[in-house]
């Protein structure tokens, strides 16, 4: 049975100006899904945010709610169907009560029926306690519950956030992003969440969008995004940090080997034709390393002998910069990984990695 968008986005182009500054062919938001919005900074994910949101007009395209085109007659309806929740709270003068109670209140419910309905999300928030204090007496986590309160409480068909956590400290940030990933899950809503950080995408999404340089770059699982990048740009933006140039050699029943313009070959899984010029990138998780020449008899097809050309400390990794051949790659290990395998700049390496680890990347 096929499922009908909640949201659709069709032929959109935004301009400011005389300049185009967003075009997405075809976005759309299924009900009870998290659609996570990716991108780096100036991208144009808020754009686009806007523009679901009916908050910005489109140059051409249409947008569609339940089937309907939102046409500007019908912008106020739509609105009230929705809430959005930006970076900052923009929370009004009053009590965290008045705040969260006040789209409510617009609306014309009485009393009682704002009552039913805001104390519920103050105790499902943590900010019950918080109910008479002054909006502008909170703090930064403080104002993004009630943020999130005052748009859930209107119990909207979608909602939209647009990096809400942006400028927390990270115990709080965290903590909000375990809160909210458990209150989408649990209450099956629909939202569309805009975030620079792909961990956030991960740990949110049912399925993401890549927005880089005013186009909707890739959209699908987070697996799919994360594992298959669509293009060079989208892998460097979700962490790939090797991708070395080369041109398939041979090409048989669904693995192909690569000769690189570094100087070595690689095994992958892909359906090249032998001559294709491509790219493959490796993650630096998906690479082992070794300070002697590894078994014969190993899952890992791929291997190359090199030279540590740098360690630098990551926290909970040390990023490792091997040079193999005319090429340079990078790998993430444990620092007591480190300390066993005796690793120094200069010293001698092996690093493997499984063809299934290669993604590759027509060029």
């Amino acid at each position: 049975m096929t499922v009908e968008p909640l949201l659709l986005l069709e032929d959109a182009e935004i301009r400011r100006g005389r300049r185009t500054v967003l075009q997405v062919p075809r976005l759309e938001v299924f009900p009870h899904e998290v659609l996570a919005v990716i991108g780096p900074n100036g991208a144009g994910k808020t754009t686009l945010l806007l523009a679901l949101a009916a908050l910005l007009p489109l140059h051409q395209g249409e947008l569609r709610f339940r089937g309907q085109r939102v046409t500007r007659a019908s912008q106020a309806a739509y609105r009230r169907r929705i809430a959005v929740v930006l970076q900052e709270p923009l929370l009004l003068r009053g009590t965290v009560y008045d705040n969260v109670a006040l789209g409510l209140r617009l609306r014309g419910l009485q009393p009682a029926q704002v009552r039913a309905r805001v104390e519920p999300w103050l105790a499902r928030l943590g900010i019950a306690h918080l109910a008479q204090r002054p909006a502008k007496r909170l703090s930064g986590g403080e104002a993004r519950r009630v943020s999130l309160a005052r748009a859930l409480v209107l119990q909207p068909d979608i909602l939209f956030l647009d990096e809400p956590f942006n400028a927390l400290d990270t115990p709080t940030r965290q903590q909000l992003l375990l809160e909210l990933q458990a209150l989408f899950h649990g209450e099956g809503l629909t939202a569309v969440y805009i975030t620079h950080d792909f961990g956030e995408a991960l740990a949110l999404g049912h399925r993401v969008a890549v927005v880089m340089e005013g186009q909707v770059q890739q959209i699908g699982s987070p697996s799919e995004v994360f594992t298959a990048p669509r293009n060079l740009a989208v892998a460097r933006f979700v962490g790939v940090e090797t991708v070395l140039p080369g041109r398939v050699v041979r090409s048989r029943a669904g693995m192909v080997r690569v000769a690189l313009d570094a100087g070595w070959t690689l095994d992958a899984v892909g359906a090249f034709a032998t001559g294709q010029a491509v790219y493959a990138c490796l993650r630096p998780d998906h690479i082992t390393l070794w300070g002697e020449e590894p078994p014969a008899r190993s899952s890992a097809r791929n291997r190359c002998q090199g030279t540590v050309q740098t360690l630098t400390p990551l926290g909970a990794v040390v990023k490792v910069l091997v040079r193999c051949g005319a090429a340079t790659v990078v790998a993430h290990i444990t620092p007591p990984s480190v300390e066993e395998l005796g690793l120094s700049v200069g010293a001698t390496v092996w690093l493997t990695f499984k063809a299934s680890a290669v993604h590759l990347i027509g060029r």
